[in-house]
């Protein structure tokens, strides 16, 4: 095609080489990620092989070694969300293996077999393991244990045993440090082998609501001299690090934003450079790493601000500690580590043209200099393709101001009719405590190579933009979160960025509650997506895993005196004002958002006659991770939108089993 002279398509029909199954052609999802000695490891998640997690270790040759034999999946189910799934030390690795939530070890220095380090529990997958720490001295394992036996809800408690795998046979060898608070989270261990830190929340907070940072001392009958030195139900604390002097770094937002603190060894709680924008984020998965204690003294950190998160270096000075940005593309940023080489850090870093991935940033003067620890894959896909995020901000309800990133349809060698405007397709992302992030992502350039405007919206609730910010959701979900998918697009339409008469919304999780929400209670949009969303709020407070069942007190109402509220605000028991078409897609295993809320809320358009289809999967939990149902979702949702806003898809796309439709 002669770029000179480009094809006249319309939106929405435009060809595009950003297929569906190039989305997961040798996609590795890296997540976490930690250093040990001289060696740099990684975890990737991979739908080509079944959505299982690799670790990967890389040596100071760059020679990358994927470390599980072929079939093991590295992943925790604590918390249902996991993280945290491995620890190593030495060239031993610790981790949860998914398939029955046992601990096993390797040692890479042998090349023997993974092999069992926790006990055979009473039921399948009934003892649950996250957030290993490793003693100083290799010997012993600090992590976090979720019990699922005997009924009720589920336990959490701190837990130490033996890193040779002595309790495999011994659940006696395995003793509990704390006990008691709902939830545990982050122990750490300090160099001295005798200091441990956690944090620890009661229901019905989340851990970005409030935390207490506990810090004690190790015995060899459990913990003593326990004492809660930060944190309460206002205040949230995460992250916490023991340093060689005493001293305990931990992240608060006791100044209305997540910033880095320091509690001496006899003194008291100091604020490390305060600053109007946020270190981290809400854990919602174990192992998050939002800084690190440099060698020279220094403290590299990932630093959200406008939506935006850079690194930045925290210097020490006579005067107090000075915050340097770090001059690079990077606007993603996380698991931040000490490079072995030291002068530098790893860190998993992304950018609007750029995926993912680990990465060596040496963060002294001047621009940084960045180094792949993993070749990019290679996406045969030219860059012209690739929309770059606008950011805006604009007014809606209350007098408030919301926040969202804007891509424009791209596409190096087709234009539009004359005339004509884009459709848009806003996404309403999860958590609802989370946030849109700015980088690479092929999902999103799937719809803009085709013709489509996307609005990745930061609703009032979502993180990195303070505390203040994050609360404005609390009693308020499905309101405010809906009024701002509104306002984003109708400032768009307003502006003529996009086709008034072609809205379309989607989400997954709390995002597709939003969706659901959104499609329900205003106009504004043509057309929808729910993946894995909440249709009814009363069934999902009654029916979830133990770490989201007090979520909705802050978010809706304790349950079950705001059971009105709960009915009021459900798109299931207001049908009869939904008349927009909808496509479902849901997990058959999720724990999170059972099968049945997916399922009501199609028959219940299937009673009233509204144009839907429902897209269940086998095998997927909260989030779909196997290749061929990445796949077939993308596209089913390419199709319906076709179907309803007007366009034919230039893919070749197995139709779906739509009801109610045309």
């Amino acid at each position: 095609m002669n770029p000179a002279e480009p094809a006249t398509t319309p939106y929405g029909a435009w060809p595009s080489p950003i297929t569906a199954a190039r989305l997961v052609e040798g996609a590795a999802n890296v997540s976490e990620l930690r250093v040990d000695g001289d060696d740099v490891w990684w975890s990737e998640g991979r739908p080509a092989e079944g959505g299982r997690t690799q670790l990967v270790r890389r040596t100071p040759d760059g020679t990358r070694h994927d470390v599980l034999p072929d079939g093991w999946n590295a992943r925790t189910q604590v918390h249902e969300y996991g993280g945290g799934a491995w620890c190593v030390r030495d060239g031993v690795v610790w981790f949860s293996r998914w398939d029955d939530q046992r601990i096993y070890r390797i040692d890479t220095a042998s090349g023997d077999e993974p092999r069992p380090v926790t006990p055979e529990p009473s039921s399948a997958r009934g003892l649950r393991w996250a957030d290993a720490a490793v003693s100083p001295d290799g010997r012993t394992l600090v992590c976090v244990r979720e019990r699922h036996e005997g009924g009720g809800e589920a336990v959490n408690e701190l837990v130490a045993l033996p890193a040779d795998g002595s309790a495999a046979t011994d659940a006696g060898a395995v003793r509990v440090l704390v006990s008691g608070p709902d939830f545990v989270a982050s122990p750490r261990i300090g160099p001295d082998g005798a200091s441990l830190a956690w944090i620890q929340w009661n229901h019905p907070d989340m851990p970005w609501d409030g935390t207490e940072l506990c810090l004690g001392r190790l015995h060899d009958t459990g913990v003593g001299d326990v004492r809660v030195v930060a944190g309460s139900r206002a205040e949230s604390v995460m992250q916490p690090e023991l340093d060689a002097d005493g001293g305990l770094w931990f992240v608060s937002d006791r100044s209305g934003w997540w910033n880095l603190h320091r509690l001496d060894r006899d003194g008291p709680v100091r604020p490390i450079a305060p600053m109007e924008a946020e270190i981290g984020g809400p854990q919602w998965v174990f192992g998050l790493r939002g800084y690190a204690l440099l060698p020279d003294g220094r403290v590299a950190c990932a630093v959200t601000s406008e939506g935006l998160t850079g690194l930045a270096v925290l210097h020490p000075t006579e005067a107090g500690w000075e915050r340097i940005d770090v001059e690079s593309p990077l606007t993603v940023v996380g698991q931040i580590a000490p490079a072995p080489s030291g002068g530098g850090v790893v860190l998993v870093g992304a950018s609007p043209t750029a995926e993912p991935a680990p990465l060596l940033v040496e963060v002294d003067a001047g621009p940084a200099t960045i180094t792949p620890l993993r070749p990019p894959r290679d996406l045969g896909i030219d860059p012209a393709f690739f929309s770059q995020p606008e950011t805006i901000s604009f007014a809606t309800t209350d007098g408030a101001t919301a926040h969202a990133l804007v891509y424009p349809p791209t596409h190096p060698d087709v234009r539009a009719p004359a005339g004509e405007l884009p459709p848009l397709l806003v996404l309403s992302h999860g958590g609802p405590t989370s946030a849109a992030r700015p980088m690479l992502d092929l999902t999103r350039q799937f719809w803009t190579s085709r013709g489509f405007a996307v609005a990745d919206v930061n609703y009032r609730g979502s993180t990195g933009y303070g505390t203040a910010y994050r609360r404005q959701l609390d009693l308020r979900w499905g309101i405010v979160d809906v009024d701002d998918c509104v306002a984003a697009a109708r400032f768009l339409a307003e502006r003529g960025s996009v086709d008034p008469d072609r809205l379309a919304i989607r989400g997954g999780s709390a995002g597709g509650f939003t969706t659901l929400c959104a499609l329900t209670f205003a106009r504004t949009f043509a057309v929808g997506a729910s993946h894995y969303g909440v249709a009814d709020l009363a069934a999902l407070a009654k029916d979830t895993h133990k770490f989201e069942s007090r979520y909705l007190d802050r978010m809706v109402g304790p349950w079950p005196e705001a059971s009105e509220v709960y009915a009021e605000r459900s798109p299931i028991h207001h049908t009869e004002l939904l008349s927009r078409p909808l496509i479902i897609f849901q997990g058959l295993e999720d724990q999170v958002v059972p099968p049945n809320q997916a399922e009501m809320m199609a028959a219940a358009l299937d009673a009233k006659g509204v144009a839907h289809a429902y897209v269940p999967f086998e095998g997927e939990q909260h989030g779909f991770r196997q290749a061929p149902n990445i796949i077939r979702a993308l596209e089913a949702e390419l199709w319906f939108y076709g179907q309803v806003l007007g366009f034919d898809p230039a893919d070749p796309i197995e139709p779906v089993a739509a009801k109610h439709l045309g």
